[in-house]
């Protein structure tokens, strides 16, 4: 063993590449024999790694293709594939053009043709085509009253694929006759098919009800072109399309447990489904760190109690932060004092929220610092700005984009 926080960024590190995608799309291509000229149309986070990675195995089989993901998450050309990058948690402009070369690349395709569909996490804002007589805007003010009201990932993709023409199953549409082998690493508790991304290749189960109930919880204001839009209901029935999915938070959570076994920890797995508000989950995890410390329950130290899942941050201010880093900072309250104990949350794709981190950690420490510095957590948690508080502190996280996307892990070290 190292310090708790050596050990903390070795198990991050370890969980991470675990779930990095070139392996996993390197396997589920080897799986597949093609025949026809091969288009590759990669979307999400960690779309430029999958690409590369499928690109390897593909080669000479590749006649066309485009990658779109996030700002700075391109690593340099592929062969013949487009790069593009763009928005990412609000869609922009760069998404619009980017899927309108994806859309001429699809309508142009015959049933001499396959596609390789590589979807990860962050795709439902960096792919978009609007519906007629929807415009960008109406797209980013939806999106922001959605993160801002606190809606969960599966209500988000809900309104957006029935304001999409590439969403809900419609992009595999589009690709008709084009026969599509789709790859997803999912970012989705659960792995639903149509949330991850929003669903581009798979039927919809959502409906225009659930839309209008979605409306009606969190009193979202819509104009008339977007209610028009929204009543539109979204493809049930698709043919053309296989899909496999190549990684998820379990895998993760699986090697953060492997990771901090071989460290000296006796690891539990308490959930890979948290989806709490922020807040919440780290006031949670300090009391179990405290019952463990204190009780030697559920586990005696050196242990180590691991979650994974995406929690939700209520938006009641107007500072800096991402949901990992308010985690961390909510749990430093409660674990003030307590010794030989660390907690840590990341988001498995380096970004957290808005920021350069990818998440934050907390030790008996780290409220008291706080305090010394002039900070207030309750304050700073009222004002989101859980970035600067703990930038301030050194208690950040900083891994640069990871290049995968498979939710967020949070785990708590005891010794």
């Amino acid at each position: 063993m190292g310090t708790l926080k050596e050990d903390a960024y070795q198990i991050l590190q370890q969980s991470i590449h675990s779930v990095l995608p070139d392996t996993a799309v390197k396997r589920a291509l080897e799986k597949k024999s093609f025949t026809k000229p091969i288009t590759i149309i990669a979307i999400g986070k960690a779309a430029w790694s999958m690409a590369s990675a499928a690109y390897e195995v593909l080669g000479n089989q590749v006649k066309q293709g485009i990658v779109i993901t996030k700002y700075l998450h391109s690593k340099g050309p592929i062969a013949n594939l487009l790069i593009k990058e763009a928005g990412h948690p609000i869609p922009d402009k760069n998404s619009i053009l980017a899927t309108a070369e994806a859309v001429a690349m699809a309508k142009s395709l015959t049933e001499e043709d396959d596609v390789v569909f590589l979807i990860s996490g962050g795709g439902s804002s960096l792919f978009e085509m609007l519906m007629p007589d929807i415009s960008i805007e109406d797209v980013m003010d939806i999106t922001s009253q959605l993160l801002k009201s606190g809606a969960d990932i599966v209500e988000m993709n809900t309104i957006r694929k029935h304001l999409s023409a590439v969403k809900g199953g419609r992009f595999a549409k589009l690709c008709e006759p084009a026969q599509m082998y789709a790859i997803v690493l999912s970012d989705v508790l659960g792995d639903r098919l149509d949330t991850i991304a929003s669903g581009p290749a798979c039927a919809d189960t959502s409906t225009v009800e659930d839309v209008q109930a979605i409306l009606t919880k969190y009193e979202l204001k819509v104009s008339d072109a977007l209610m028009s839009a929204l009543q539109q209901e979204t493809p049930k029935e698709i043919t053309n399309c296989e899909i496999v999915i190549t990684g998820n938070v379990s895998h993760l959570c699986s090697a953060a447990a492997s990771a901090a076994k071989n460290l000296g920890y006796q690891p539990m797995i308490l959930s890979t489904s948290v989806d709490s508000e922020t807040k919440e989950a780290g006031k949670f995890l300090a009391s179990i760190a405290k019952s463990i410390q204190k009780e030697a329950y559920p586990l005696s130290p050196p242990c180590a109690i691991i979650c994974g899942g995406e929690t939700v941050v209520r938006i009641t201010g107007k500072g800096k932060g991402g949901r990992n880093q308010e985690l961390a900072l909510a749990a430093a309250m409660g674990i003030e004092g307590l010794p030989n104990t660390i907690i840590t949350a990341v988001g498995s794709d380096g970004t957290d929220g808005p920021t350069d981190a990818a998440g934050g950690w907390a030790d008996k420490d780290t409220a008291s610092q706080l305090r010394e510095l002039g900070y207030d957590i309750t304050s700073v948690l009222k004002d989101n700005n859980s970035y600067e508080a703990l930038k301030a502190t050194g208690n950040l996280i900083f891994t640069g984009p990871t290049g995968t996307n498979v939710n967020d892990l949070y785990f708590i070290l005891c010794k």
